[in-house]
């Protein structure tokens, strides 16, 4: 037991982290490569239009990155886009056509939405809470009749 727990404790290597992370727009650009193989008639326009892609992915990895983890509600509602368009890609298959206008004005309208929960979270954090003047009192020796401290007890 102890030996799992020192192997999930132990730093990754940065080599390691590097190549799954370019491993892993490599296949997440796969549908980039279907798309572009289905629009481009030139192999060169291809290729190029992967490399842009791998490379917009790459330079905007940390902030898309650190955004989602600091409001995972974000994380959520993309998985559940991703299950969207897994239904709607289903429904497709067995033959039932699903008009796509549908699908992105729910999608547009869930992250509007989420959008406006994450600025009233926003203000809800920095506002000011302002105490009543019971709570703002310093207890006094009448409310205290026994005259001896919460401190000394």
């Amino acid at each position: 037991m102890a030996e799992t727990a020192s192997a999930v404790n132990r730093p990754a290597r940065f080599g390691l982290v590097l190549l799954q992370i370019a491993l892993l727009d490599l296949v997440f650009s796969l549908d980039s490569v279907i798309t572009a193989v289905g629009m481009a008639r030139h192999v060169a326009i291809m290729v190029a239009a992967m490399v842009i892609a791998v490379g917009v992915m790459l330079l905007f990895a940390g902030a898309v990155s650190g955004f989602v983890e600091r409001h995972p509600t974000m994380k959520m509602l993309a998985l559940a886009f991703l299950l969207l368009i897994g239904v709607m890609l289903l429904a497709e298959a067995t033959g039932r056509h699903v008009e796509r206008g549908y699908l992105y004005f729910a999608m547009a309208f869930s992250f509007v939405v989420e959008l406006l929960n994450l600025r009233v979270r926003r203000a809800q954090q920095s506002a000011v809470v302002l105490h009543g003047p019971a709570e703002q009192r310093a207890p006094t020796a009448r409310s205290n009749p026994t005259g001896v401290s919460d401190a000394q007890r």
